[in-house]
């Protein structure tokens, strides 16, 4: 925290977007729209999950309503501060919430990596192994796949957080970001910092390529079996679920190891504006889109839900 010449860090400068008062107002009612409605998507899963009793015990719902959760969680733990940012220009963040913005923020993604994961497993065991199914996935194994995937998430970034903030920091204390990101938080440190950013840049990669590696061996042992299938209707349902899987874990995986893994040149900084803002902002609106469009146990517990709200 201390400066070379020996005054202290209180506080970082997150630049966010460099545009004038009027993309500053177009920003704001947007990505106000955008958060807003975002929120109210993973809340509604959420309602339809917990009211509907049938759907309350399966195991993809039990994973899912707990997954709509932590996307609400993911948004806000940067949307707000960004709309706040947009609002009063400026972007002075105190040093300790900048480093708890940073905990939260790289939590819940690794927690979302090992959600994504555990949701191809349940597709795997479903699809491939449909008679011992209901064996290994039941309530109580999936509510512990649902707090080892929370509790890992939360203890996987400790050791990077509290590494970074033991740094002295010198020079600037911009940070060219929307959010307090490890990468600008090491690029105005003092040096040396030894091996630190190879040990963050491991932790982040090793997240990402296991958790995704696990994810494309799991889906293509769901293809394959779906191929080999000799029921149409229940290959045709289960390439539609799988679909929608895959869609999500594209959406996301795409935006974070283009910001993430192997990146470089002089565009990087705006890049990695535009990647943390798709898989922050825009992914968590459209994930319960895409699970829930083709999903007709979904829909009609909707229907359910609004039929029992109506009679009320």
């Amino acid at each position: 925290m201390e400066l070379a010449n020996g005054t202290m860090v209180q506080e970082f400068i997150l630049v966010g977007f460099q545009v004038g008062p009027q993309g500053r107002l177009l920003l704001l009612i947007f990505f106000t729209a955008v958060y807003t409605l975002t929120l109210a998507e993973n809340f509604i899963i959420i309602m339809i999950v917990v009211h509907d009793a049938r759907l309350a015990r399966l195991p993809m719902y039990i994973l899912l309503s707990n997954f709509s959760w932590l996307e609400m969680c993911y948004v806000t733990s940067t949307a707000p501060r960004m709309l706040f940012d947009l609002s009063f220009p400026g972007g002075v963040i105190s040093f300790h919430a900048c480093f708890l913005q940073f905990y939260i923020y790289f939590s819940l993604g690794t927690s979302e990596c090992l959600f994504l994961s555990a949701m191809a497993l349940d597709r795997f065991l479903a699809i491939c192994h449909p008679l011992r199914y209901p064996q290994i996935m039941t309530p109580d194994f999936c509510y512990a796949l649902v707090a080892a995937c929370w509790i890992f998430g939360f203890l996987c970034y400790i050791a990077p957080v509290f590494l970074i903030s033991r740094l002295s920091f010198c020079g600037s204390n911009i940070l060219d970001h929307f959010v307090c990101d490890s990468g600008q938080l090491l690029s105005v440190a003092c040096p040396p910092l030894g091996h630190l950013p190879l040990f963050c840049f491991l932790v982040s990669s090793s997240v990402i390529l296991v958790t995704f590696l696990f994810i494309v061996v799991s889906y293509a042992c769901v293809v394959f079996t779906l191929v080999k299938t000799s029921n149409e209707s229940t290959g045709i349902k289960g390439f539609s679920t799988v679909s929608s899987h895959l869609a999500v874990v594209t959406l996301f995986y795409g935006s974070v190891a283009a910001m993430y893994i192997g990146h470089s040149g002089e565009s990087h900084s705006d890049n990695a504006k535009v990647m943390a803002l798709f898989y922050t902002a825009f992914a968590p609106m459209l994930n319960p889109l895409i699970y829930c469009l083709r999903n007709d146990q979904v829909k009609e517990a909707l229907f359910r839900l609004l039929r029992t709200k109506r009679v009320m």
